[in-house]
């Protein structure tokens, strides 16, 4: 037995040392493991960051390449692939904007990219796609392709020339060739021109026969004097890059009988912007120019030396005007074959916009202003078709486009009456006329009748409960003390409008004139603020509700704004919409019953077939005239002036309506003035 014992002690001894190997193996291949996976953990982790990092810079290029910004993109190139080229990185980005500015690249867009490792060289390379705007149209599918360097585990973008356009290589040069699309005319109603191309004479300097030294100074005084144009602007035209001594150096535009014979000046014949009514339409016309830095900033496919509208409907119709330029982008090689076009079209010209404006009667009504400031505005009520929209003093656009002197400039700028602004679009009081809206407000709602009467002494008037405090509302005439809505309208009373407005309320006269399009654009393209009843939209004093109605507190309507407005007592209470583009769509509204329209109508022939109405004088006419005169009295520099309106219209067949008005003067005044003219606004057959 004790045999037997010591065998199985020693057989369990055998046993532990042979497990000890397989402990320690067991352990070494744990080691193994981990180690290999740590190392494997490691390598991915190390992986993903050199993804993150590739990534990061594919974004940063494509980010800085889509928004222009050259000087981020050129950090972000490696050194190895600049010294390739014979740039240096400003030079890089400096070529990129000399291009891209040259043809008008605008809206760079990336529309796909991808981002590979090559497995064989273990190097990141990545395609994308690129579309951007030029002058000549969209220029889709650019496709690039590059690689990724890695120095000292930062990465940056390997550069050559195909990554400004693919296809490109060292030497080749982006070319731009392009013809203007023949910029598209202004017409009146008629088709006649009332901005377009004509043939004209250009005056240019021979820089090989202004000689030198005194003598070049005394012949570029002489130009500058004869053709307003200063000798500093001579100069920096002279010193163009692409003037030879022979090169005809074009300075300005002149009339054929202003060609005087000077050392140096010589003549020729090209097509040039032209304004046949000259002042007459200036405001509405506007000029054209050349492009400046800010304009090719704010539309890069714009180009040097392009024309573009600068004022007025040349500037509103810009786009529709001037057309499509045609040509191609191409890659042109050193040896200046065209080795490769990136993007053609078709010229293609400009848009003739056809105008309600009729050029004869435009410029009748200018005349009739004789320069004085003041506006005149026809309107067609029923279509809102704008016959006429003049005003004065004005400007000749033509200066502007023979190129206008500081001299010029200077002086429509300091003069006091402001030339440049057009009054048919510029808020007013209106004054009296506005009574025509308060009439129909009234009957609409009640308060006001044709029977109604209002027992008025005097000239002065206010309410007994103080609510005026020393406010007085005054009248032009006591003639009548009984007066009632006739009277009121032929002799225009004031406190007749201003009793009528209080027992309305602020709340349902404010209502009702919101039924007008206070406050909205009338779509028009040229700038005009809206008419506005307050400058807070309320009536809640009642000095001002009283002014209000009869055209005074704070109400400010332009003339346009009046004309329009108004056409509701004309229309049984439709108001149209003003329009300036013939064939346009009619646009209404109705803020007034027809049966209030139609009496407020009958009441305004009546005042001016009344002798003692203020527009008497148009009963003269050889048709039936409607009529309300206004004279608002305005503060300025402290000092009380006024402002004359006169609203007429046809009562026979509703050919017109007009509107007239002149600064610093009485509605006698207007009414006066534009009488020998009215019957030319009579559509005859």
């Amino acid at each position: 037995m004790k045999g037997s014992s010591n065998r199985f002690k020693e057989k369990k001894k055998n046993k532990k040392v042979w497990l000890i190997p397989l402990v320690i193996a067991a352990v070494i291949l744990g080691l193994i493991g981990s180690y290999w996976l740590y190392n494997n953990w490691q390598a991915n982790k190390e992986a993903q960051k050199r993804q993150a990092q590739a990534e990061e810079l594919l974004q940063g290029y494509l980010d800085a390449l889509t928004e222009n910004d050259m000087a981020k993109f050129v950090t972000l190139l490696s050194e190895d692939s600049i010294n390739d080229v014979p740039y240096n990185r400003e030079e890089i980005g400096e070529r990129y904007k000399t291009i891209f500015s040259g043809i008008g690249a605008a809206n760079i867009e990336n529309r796909e990219n991808e981002l590979i490792i090559d497995e064989e060289t273990d190097q990141y390379k990545f395609t994308y796609t690129l579309a951007m705007d030029t002058s000549l149209g969209r220029l889709e599918d650019l496709k690039y392709e590059t690689t990724f360097s890695e120095v000292d585990d930062k990465m940056f973008v390997d550069w050559d020339t195909s990554l400004i356009f693919p296809d490109m290589e060292e030497g080749d040069t982006i070319k731009l060739s392009y013809n203007e699309g023949e910029r598209g005319s202004i017409n009146d109603r008629n088709g006649n021109m009332l901005a377009g191309n004509a043939s004209a004479w250009e005056a240019g300097i021979l820089p090989s026969s202004l000689g030198e030294g005194d003598a070049r100074k005394s012949q570029l005084s002489s130009i500058s004097e004869n053709f307003g144009v200063e000798v500093s602007s001579i100069e920096k035209l002279l010193e163009q890059s692409w003037v030879t001594d022979e090169s005809f150096v074009p300075i300005k535009v002149v009339d054929a009988d202003n060609r005087p014979e000077l050392a140096g000046v010589v003549y020729r014949q090209t097509e040039s912007r032209m304004y046949p009514l000259g002042e007459a339409a200036a405001h509405l016309t506007g000029y054209v120019g050349e492009v400046t830095a800010e304009d090719i900033e704010s539309n890069p496919t714009l180009q040097t030396g392009d024309t573009v509208g600068k004022a007025g409907l040349e500037a509103a119709f810009d786009e529709r005007l001037r057309g499509i330029k045609g040509g191609q982008i191409y890659i042109e090689t050193e040896a200046g074959e065209n080795k490769k076009v990136l993007v053609e079209s078709e010229k293609k010209d400009g848009e003739n916009i056809r105008l309600t404006i009729d050029m004869d009667l435009q410029k009748e009504m200018y005349d009739q202003l004789q320069g004085e400031p003041g506006a005149a505005v026809v309107m067609a009520p029923d279509s809102g078709e704008l016959l006429v929209a003049a005003s004065s003093p004005s400007y000749d656009p033509q200066l502007f486009v023979e190129g206008i002197s500081n001299e010029q400039y200077q002086k429509y700028t300091e003069d006091e009456d402001s030339p440049f602004l057009a009054r048919y679009a510029q808020r007013y009081a209106p004054g009296s006329t506005f009574k025509i809206l308060t009439s129909m407000i009234g009957l609409d709602l009640g308060i006001t009748s044709p029977d109604k009467t209002h027992r008025i002494e005097g000239l002065e008037w206010q309410p007994n409960d103080n609510s005026f405090g020393d406010h007085k509302i005054t009248r032009v005439s006591d003639a009548v003390t009984e007066v009632n809505l006739q009277a009121a309208i032929t002799y225009s009373d004031n406190i007749y409008f201003a009793m009528e407005a209080l027992e309305m309320g602020e709340k349902d006269f404010v209502e009702k004139l919101s039924q007008f399009p206070f406050g909205a654009n009338m779509n028009l393209p040229f700038s005009m603020q809206p008419a506005q009843i307050s400058n807070d939209g309320t009536l809640n004093r009642p000095t001002l509700l009283a002014d209000t109605a009869y055209g005074q507190g704070e109400l400010l309507m332009s003339p346009i704004h009046q004309i329009s407005f108004y056409s509701a007592v004309v229309n049984k209470g439709a108001m149209t919409f003003p329009q300036l583009e013939l064939e346009g769509k009619v646009n209404q509204l109705s803020p007034v019953s027809e049966e209030s329209a139609q009496l407020i109508k009958k009441d305004l022939v009546a005042a001016v077939k009344d002798a003692d109405g203020t527009a008497h004088a148009f009963s003269s006419l050889p048709f039936t005239v409607g009529a309300k005169t206004g004279t608002a009295e305005v503060s300025e520099d402290g000092e009380n002036v006024t402002n004359g309106f006169v609203y007429a219209f046809d009562a026979d067949d509703n050919d017109f309506t007009f509107m007239g008005f002149l600064e610093g003067k009485g509605s006698g005044d207007v009414v006066d003035r534009f009488l020998p003219v009215l019957s030319d606004l009579k559509v005859t057959e």
